[in-house]
């Protein structure tokens, strides 16, 4: 099944850099100082982050160098799990550095480092994953990682370019 993609944005694609790298890319039909916005706007979030059905409440956004974050998934069954980090680096709109760990399987913590490239008013993402093992990439590569981050840039892409109209 074809996933949809907003306006003229592209679909994700997930590439394997290294034995301890992935790299998502996804284009937005938007500028990149409101596509960093809306990732980084507790009150934005709730409204893309997650597959299509989750619910997403923010239960800590430090968004500082330093600060923790934690978001908390609701599916459509009312089972919850949730994720957490610490940032890392803010750059606006052009750099996100941080640290990104399932609770539901401690320990296994991986750093997101996304760029953001502007041209012709459209905006590249590119999420390079720093995994700690070769068993934790594919861990995630295996686990329908890339259905739910499709699902959840999808959700993103809508947004962004609601707004930017």
């Amino acid at each position: 099944m074809a996933a949809h993609t907003a306006g003229s944005s592209s679909a994700l694609t997930v590439e394997v850099l290294s034995d301890l790298e992935i790299v998502l890319r996804r284009t937005f039909d938007a500028p990149r100082a409101l596509v960093f916005k809306t990732m980084t706007d507790p009150a934005l979030i709730p409204k893309w982050w997650g597959p299509h059905g989750y619910t997403t409440i923010v239960d800590k956004m430090e968004l500082r160098p330093g600060g923790e974050w934690r978001f908390v998934h609701r599916a459509p069954n009312g089972r919850e799990t949730a994720f957490h980090g610490v940032y890392r680096e803010i750059a606006p709109p052009e750099r996100l550095v941080y640290t990104f760990e399932w609770e539901g399987m401690p320990g296994h913590v991986s750093t997101e480092t996304i760029r953001f490239e502007e041209r012709d008013g459209k905006t590249t993402m590119i999420n390079t994953v720093r995994y700690a093992s070769v068993e934790d990439r594919d861990g995630v590569l295996n686990s329908g990682m890339q259905k739910g981050a499709t699902e959840t840039m999808d959700r993103l892409a809508l947004l962004v370019e609601e707004h930017s109209v």
